[in-house]
């Protein structure tokens, strides 16, 4: 086995580099002569724009330039939306402009009304208080639910009764029938909590104008540059050629990082009109206001089940909040990416899943960790709880009676997936042996003898793995003796510098050391399918894995010129060329020296051992996993404690176990933060109220217990490296594992329902009425 192949715990190569300060992000680049532009934004919901004056800032002190809806002239400039929805009734969604500033509306507060640049930000932010707006404030809607009840405040024109699109999956008619006979049916209603998304590095970005060459360079926090720099082509009527997106270290993504933001394009217009590099950086305050948000759902699911407790119909209907206006993904979420999971690991013959996506005034709502499938995870696993509780059965029980069995692999979905393994029924068995779950009785006892409320509660998650099937990678042997791989995705915190390297270090027996991961350079890398989904390992590894089958393939052509023999009879192994039966060999970093200046050895096959490939992928992956969470509520004050976290997870081979483990222990605790801590609220005139860390609690270490954390691998079958992705899989499971176990705890009250956030308020507001009743 190679010293720092696959499978082993290699500590992160960026860790030095990062928690010694030597990370580069996006706001410690500065530019010789850079300006600093700031964002006035909008104080109103909703409102019109009767008019702008700018005169008086442009005169105030240190000011370059002030820049209105006005100064983008005839280029259409705006955010665009990928996601083409078709309603139920055939027809197109709703389609209204998201704006790079606002001319004529304002929708949220903190939408984008002027752009002020000036020689310091000081200077820029006083020059913004002299911008006089003349606006009529309009009443606005901020409610997701609400939003469409009759004579509400309506968002777009282009969007009658606030609905962005009314999107159906399934068969009514079989679903029907299926409810119609069915022993058993069980219906709940869920809220899915809107969140910010906080990521550790606010957003940013730095743009410099090339006046003679008319090229645009921009620096800015991405998770993939190409969709960036097309966009900032279109909106400033440039060439993509011209435009060349720089993502240095990025602080957390999350899916938010994933969109293109108004700001980018008024910085890099900035610059290209005043002829300086321009710098902005939103402070704390404007990302609460101005980054997209996640989840956001309301939803109705029912469950049919037989006289043998099977599974025989689900329908869930669910209304999904986009805010404001739609990002890159955001009709994609709630339709398209939650249905992927919504059965579960059920053998379920028949469900339909309904969305309607409405607008409301408040921050666009997208793609956030897991992106769709938390929400339709939670749903279910909820749901299998609340059937089997009014059954009378040990809801894991119901849970095994209708598995997918390993026997049924592979397994198409009601929703149209194929699962290409799982043992769902071995991994709960293990978690629950780790977890002591038979156990779990005789402990909520001892809790009650305390005056405390114990629970346990159980999540069985899959997810899928999604994004671009597409990735590249190149490989490059430098003259240092180093080896670049270029890739598509960008890292935001994974691990990505130390994952390749094992993956090449495996391949090729290149010194781990010597490899050099290069990413977030839309100029010399052509293109990728950049970081989401949890596709990076899956994708960009077989990508590296292919460009290294490259060069093998060249280096034993190079290698049989060398020693002067056929292709056909080179061997590689070990990091070695040699000569197949004889002591001849030599060193692949050696060959790459070499080969530098050596003839073609045939045709095609010119400039050395570098390659660079594209490959697309025939199918996702589908990592599951079992969460059971155990938790103690103090009657006196609402609080929980989570006193046991067990998760077993199946994610196919594991390539590093640190690095995975990390990974899941960071989305676990954005999950327990969604279901114990975590709520955005709007008052009744689309005001955030929860707009600062004063008001907006955050998961801290003191709030999560010790994870036991193991995985049983059940090697994927959709790619070589037999991976299943693990990046989002934490905060999948996490929020209905808690929530499940909250309504154990007080059932013995007679509460049936705990909606997240489960804050000591609001439990402790339940236990009360509950005992009231």
């Amino acid at each position: 086995m190679a010293k720092f192949g696959v499978g082993q715990s290699v500590r992160r190569v960026e860790d030095q580099r990062l928690i010694t300060g030597h990370g580069r992000y996006t706001n410690d680049i500065s530019v010789d002569g850079q300006a600093y532009g700031y964002v006035l934004r909008s104080p109103h919901a909703h409102a019109k724009i009767k008019g702008i004056e700018t005169e008086a800032a442009k005169a105030a002190p240190g000011v370059l330039g002030v820049f209105t809806a006005a100064d983008f002239g005839s280029v259409d400039a705006g955010v665009p939306c990928f996601i083409p929805v078709k309603n139920k009734d055939g027809s197109d969604r709703a389609d209204p402009k998201h704006p790079i500033l606002c001319k004529d509306e304002v929708n949220y507060v903190g939408d984008n009304v002027a752009f002020i640049v000036a020689e310091t930000l000081a200077q820029a932010i006083d020059a913004s208080e002299l911008v006089e707006v003349d606006y009529e404030e309009l009443p606005a809607v901020a409610g997701t639910k609400e939003a469409l009840e009759p004579g509400r405040p309506q968002v777009h024109p282009e969007a009658p009764s606030n609905i962005a699109f009314d999107w159906l999956h399934g068969d009514e008619g079989k679903v029907e029938a299926a409810f119609k006979s069915a022993a058993h049916t069980t219906k709940i209603e869920l809220i899915n909590n809107r969140l910010v998304c906080n990521a550790m590095e606010p957003r940013a970005a730095v743009a410099t104008f090339d006046q003679a060459s008319g090229e645009l360079v921009v620096h800015t926090g991405t998770q993939g540059g190409w969709a960036f720099r097309d966009t900032l082509a279109q909106n400033l009527g440039l060439d993509p050629e011209k435009v060349q997106v720089l993502t240095p270290d990025v602080g957390g993504g999350f899916g938010m990082k994933a969109m293109f933001y108004p700001e980018y394009t008024m910085t890099a217009l900035a610059a290209t009109r005043l002829g300086r590099p321009v710098k902005w950086t939103a402070d704390r305050s404007e990302s609460f206001l101005s980054d997209t948000m996640g989840r956001d759902h309301v939803t109705t699911a029912e469950l049919a089940l037989d006289a043998d407790h099977k599974i025989t119909g689900l329908r869930v209907s669910t209304i999904a909040s986009m805010g404001a206006y739609y990002y890159f993904f955001a009709p994609f979420i709630p339709t398209g990416a939650a249905l992927k999971v919504l059965p579960g690991v059920y053998d379920i013959p028949a469900l339909t899943y309904a969305v309607k996506g409405v607008f409301t005034n408040t921050v666009p709502v997208d793609a956030y960790r897991g992106a769709g499938r938390p929400e339709s995870i939670y749903c279910m696993e909820r749901l299998i709880d609340a059937a089997a509780r009014e059954l009378k059965m040990e809801p894991t029980e119901l849970r095994r009676i209708n598995y997918i069995k390993p026997e049924q692999m592979p397994y198409t979905t009601a929703a149209g997936e194929v699962y290409d393994t799982g043992e769902f029924e071995r991994v709960m068995d293990t978690a629950m042996q780790k977890a002591d779950y038979a156990g779990a009785a005789a402990r909520k006892k001892e809790a009650a003898a305390k005056g405390r409320y114990r629970g346990i509660g159980m999540c069985y998650y899959i997810e899928s793995t999604m994004g671009d099937p597409a990735e590249s990678a190149g490989v490059e042997f430098n003259d240092d003796g180093t080896v670049s791989v270029l890739v598509g995705t960008q890292s935001n915190g994974q691990g990505h510098e130390t994952a390749y390297a094992q993956v090449l270090h495996q391949k090729l027996n290149v010194p781990f050391e010597q490899i050099r991961i290069v990413q977030g350079d839309t100029k010399r890398i052509k293109g990728g399918g950049g970081t989401g989904g949890s596709r990076s390992l899956t994708a960009q590894g077989t990508a590296i894995n292919s460009a290294g089958d490259l060069v093998i393939e060249r280096g034993k052509a190079y290698a049989a010129q060398h020693f002067e023999t056929a292709a056909a009879d080179i061997q590689f192994q070990e990091g070695a060329f040699s000569v197949a039966g004889t002591d001849k060999s030599i060193d692949i970093m050696e060959l790459a020296a070499k080969a530098r200046t050596m003839a073609s050895p045939a045709e095609g096959i010119e400039g050395g051992l570098d390659a660079a490939t594209t490959i697309t992928l025939d199918a996702w992956t589908f990592p599951n996993g079992c969460h059971i969470a155990e938790v103690e509520v103090d009657p006196d004050t609402g609080i929980t404690s989570i006193v046991n976290y067990t998760i077993v997870d199946d994610f196919g081979f594991v390539l590093n176990p640190m690095l995975v483990e990390g990974q899941v222990h960071g989305g676990v605790v954005q999950g327990i933060g969604q279901a114990l801590l975590e709520h955005t609220v709007y008052d009744e005139h689309g005001q955030l109220v929860t707009g600062s860390y004063m008001d907006y609690c955050m998961p801290r270490a003191d709030d999560v217990p010790n994870f036991d954390f193991s995985t049983v691998e059940v090697l994927c079958k959709n790619n070589a490296m037999g991976v299943k992705g693990c990046g989002e899989a934490g905060s999948v499971g996490s929020c209905a594992a808690v929530i499940n176990a909250l309504v154990d705890a007080l059932e013995p009250l007679g509460v049936r329902r705990v909606d997240m956030p489960a804050t000591p308020e609001k439990l402790w507001r339940l236990m009360h009425e509950a005992k009231a009743a």
